[in-house]
């Protein structure tokens, strides 16, 4: 039997051509991030505590320019972990269930990355939340 293109395209519903439009790109995006939600607990970890810092910037009613420098902090932490997340499983599909010296360095760097911009969220908050707080 002869399969014609739409016959693959029902059979094959993985997509593995560009988006077509915005709307999909969209829907795939929105999947990357309920993923890294779901595999990751680091991540999960990190929205619970912007939600906290959150909270407690309106108790405290920090200023705008306070704002700026917390949103900033968070976003570059969330940015760390989808980096790290995306290393892990790029790393994970490229050598398996073998050790390979580089796929650890990959990987190891990639957390690291998370740890730096972690801490320097927390300095980030610290200077913020000082004046408010003392």
């Amino acid at each position: 039997m002869i399969m014609d293109s739409q016959d693959k395209r029902r059979d094959d519903q993985h997509q593995v051509t560009k988006n077509s439009h915005f709307l999909q790109a969209l829907h795939h995006a929105l999947d990357g991030i309920g993923e890294v939600l779901v595999r990751e607990r680091n991540m999960r970890f990190h929205i619970f505590a912007a939600v906290l810092v959150l909270l407690f910037g309106l108790y405290l009613g920090i200023g705008r320019s306070d704002w700026i420098w917390i949103t900033i902090a968070v976003a570059m932490v969330i940015m760390s972990e989808f980096v790290n997340t995306m290393v892990e499983a790029i790393v994970d599909l490229i050598v398996a269930d073998t050790y390979h010296p580089l796929a650890k360095v990959a990987k190891d760097v990639a957390a690291g990355g998370v740890l730096v911009a972690v801490g320097t969220a927390v300095v980030i908050g610290g200077l913020i939340f000082y004046p408010y707080i003392f």
